[in-house]
């Protein structure tokens, strides 16, 4: 079992075991934010989801309003003129069959893969490598598409893909401690009005069971689900 440092023992012991205020938990989760380097915030929901059935699966994508703070290597797998188009959109790695043998062969220096529809029977082959870290390109994730341009600057610009694991549980960074509260809140607002928008047909019962935020290095916050829920965004 790891050892707990003294440092994260201090941190933990100033959050009270309870649901807080949406506003009031990124405030405490910045403050804990201790580290010598730009903390991730992320956004750990426990869903009341079944993944193992189709039906209860959840895998989409949300456009943060201000970002993630990070920046993404993009690759692209297409044919043709369409590798110049998506270099010259941004990509930082993009090819046709020589990018997909690459990756067989466990060239894995990007962050998202997207593909054009007409190479998907080549990507396809890639499902091994590709699906247990999360990178087969999908159309519902906006990751297989003809509009290269389009979907580069939208990833670049913060729009994230999210999946719920086989637990049910969603795992979303939506900033950095170095944001405003005010902006992760707005992040973390958009955040839940798409996981409410994308609810699988077969959900049961409640669907929202926790809500916690935690940076990199600083214990995780409780968040009042439903608070947030109510919370409207301004303009």
């Amino acid at each position: 079992m790891p050892k707990i440092s003294k440092r994260y023992t201090e941190l933990a012991a100033k959050v009270v075991d309870r649901a807080y205020a949406p506003l009031e938990a990124i405030e405490l989760v910045k403050a804990n934010a201790t580290a010598k380097f730009d903390e991730t915030i992320e956004a750990h929901v426990r869903l009341g989801i079944d993944p193992k059935y189709t039906d209860q699966q959840l895998r989409t994508t949300v456009a943060l309003p201000h970002g993630t703070g990070q920046s993404i290597r993009i690759a692209v797998i297409a044919r043709g003129e369409a590798v110049a188009a998506a270099e010259a959109a941004g990509a930082d790695l993009a090819g046709d069959e020589d990018l997909v043998d690459a990756i067989a062969q466990g060239q894995m220096d990007f962050d998202l893969l997207i593909a054009t529809p007409d190479m998907m029977p080549k990507v396809a082959k890639l499902g091994r490598v590709l699906g247990p870290r999360g990178l087969m390109p999908n159309p519902k994730a906006g990751t297989v598409t003809t509009n290269l341009a389009g979907a580069i600057a939208e990833f670049k610009a913060g729009k994230l893909e999210f999946r719920a694991d086989r637990t049910g549980i969603v795992h979303v960074r939506f900033g950095k401690a170095s944001f405003d509260a005010a902006k992760l809140l707005d992040n973390l607002k958009a955040l839940q009005e798409t996981i409410d928008r994308q609810k699988p047909s077969g959900a049961k019962g409640r669907y929202w069971r926790s809500l916690y935020v935690t940076s990199t290095m600083g214990p995780s916050v409780q968040v009042d689900f439903t608070a947030l829920q109510d919370f409207k965004l301004e303009g």
